[in-house]
């Protein structure tokens, strides 16, 4: 049986609930299972658990090379635009690294010295306070940052489909730098047609426009806004370029960049789907297990083998084939039971699950948020996990502690992960991927 991998630290957060005692990975019985060993032809990350993040800065220096930096004077105001998300993949430190290394390349190109980090919050202002400095970003941006989220003063942006609206933060300079990530995360929603845009209808977007992207529109035509958000006047004006942090299951592959953000997102659904496709449709399969909660994300935002965990809650629908329109909404049946060592505040749609936590204040946060919600308390989470078993009657156990190149998890859940792989690996081979890929007008042939 191979021995848990070591997840990212947790650090206290203002929007968490109280650290736990111990990990899940380090509760007796668990094992991990390699993504590389289900699928070898994932490629041997650049940056994996741990490693340095000279790589990163390196591939971020060559992909910014064929970037036309010239409508950026060294007297522009430029807002260099971040999301909170990318902090949270492989630890975060590839992400910071991107940021710093695309200021550092601007600014020597340029000579403007007035370039600004915009952060991007889901929520509030906490996300920043905590983020930017523990990974030295004030510092390193000469205090020249400034965060936002959705509940900010907006600004009016017309588009093809009527009046949308930004964070008014966000756009307030001459020029913007789009600095993003392409876990796929959410692809009930964008279906990765689209990924690269959706931070135009998130992270710089009004609550209104947000809940556009998010209510008003199927799944399948929801990527409409942040096009139209793209492809405005407004935005077309103060546009400079794009460039994306690129990730696989094993980890952090490098850096793509882009004057145009259509074309830089068709490369990114292309490399998401030959990289993630399998283990998508590998969670697609899960028949039943429980949920373990133990990182430093809301619930659906948790990484496993570098697959967050909205993509187990929101299957097993087949979200990646265009042809089918399926609703949104919806919680996978697999999933018996959800065990919450650590996470959080924000628990979105889990109502329908029964949960397991080992923190009074989780309980007292349920109690007052939502008092149809189905929870048991624990007095530790060996208590919490044999409650689990027995409401689930299962023991497949799945941990998103934010691993990237393995999944921490239980023997059984390993042995089932491993004997389907095979048959998964050839299905998105033979007929899945190369009907994806027609789907979004994508060669066959990288």
């Amino acid at each position: 049986m191979a021995p848990t991998v070591s997840p990212p630290p947790l650090s206290r957060s203002s929007l968490g609930f109280d650290l736990p005692d111990i990990r899940a990975a380090q509760l007796p019985g668990m094992t991990s299972v390699n993504v590389r060993d289900l699928f070898p032809d994932i490629p041997e990350p650049l940056q994996g658990p741990g490693d340095s993040v000279a790589g990163v800065r390196k591939a971020a220096e060559i992909a910014l090379e064929q970037i036309d930096m010239s409508c950026i004077g060294p007297s522009e105001t430029v807002n260099l635009l971040c999301s909170e998300h990318g902090f949270a993949m492989n630890g975060g430190e590839a992400y910071a690294e991107l940021i710093r290394t695309i200021k550092d390349v601007v600014e020597q190109r340029t000579g403007n010295r007035k370039i600004r980090l915009g952060f991007g919050c889901a929520l509030n202002s906490i996300e920043a306070l905590e983020v930017l400095p523990r990974f030295g970003l004030e510092e390193y941006f000469g205090g020249r940052t400034v965060h936002f989220g959705p509940y900010d003063k907006g600004v009016p942006i017309e588009t093809e489909i009527g009046t949308l609206y930004g964070v008014g933060r966000a756009f307030k300079a001459d020029k913007i730098i789009h600095v993003h990530y392409d876990d796929p995360r959410e692809v009930h929603f964008h279906r990765l047609n689209g990924r690269a845009l959706k931070a135009f209808a998130m992270s710089y977007a009004r609550l209104e426009t947000r809940s556009v992207f998010h209510n008003h529109f199927p799944s399948v035509s929801a990527n409409l806004v942040p096009r139209m958000i793209y492809e405005s006047p407004f935005i077309r004006d103060k546009w400079a370029f794009a460039a994306m942090l690129t990730s696989s299951p094993a980890g952090i592959t490098g850096a793509m960049a882009d004057n145009d953000l259509i074309r830089l997102d068709k490369r990114v659904n292309s490399r998401l789907l030959r990289l993630y496709g399998k283990m998508v449709r590998l969670f697609d399969v899960i028949e039943d297990c429980i949920v373990v909660m133990d990182g430093h994300r809301w619930i659906h935002y948790c990484h496993a083998g570098g697959l967050t965990s909205c993509n187990l809650f929101f299957g097993p629908t087949e979200h990646l084939d265009l042809d089918f329109r399926q609703p949104r909404r919806g919680t996978n049946r697999a999933v018996r039971a959800i065990v919450i060592n650590y996470m959080w505040k924000y628990l979105g749609t889990i109502s329908g699950i029964p949960t397991i936590t080992t923190s009074p204040s989780v309980t007292a946060f349920f109690r007052s948020t939502d008092p149809r919600k189905v929870y048991h308390y624990a007095n530790d989470l060996p208590e919490a996990m044999d409650k689990a078993r027995e409401i689930a009657q299962t023991d497949k156990v799945m941990i998103f502690d934010g691993s990237y190149g393995a999944i921490n998890c239980s023997p059984s859940m390993a042995e089932f992960l491993r004997q389907r792989a095979p048959e998964i690996s050839r299905e998105v081979d033979e007929v899945l991927l190369p009907k994806w890929l027609k789907q979004r007008g994508l060669p066959l042939d990288e």
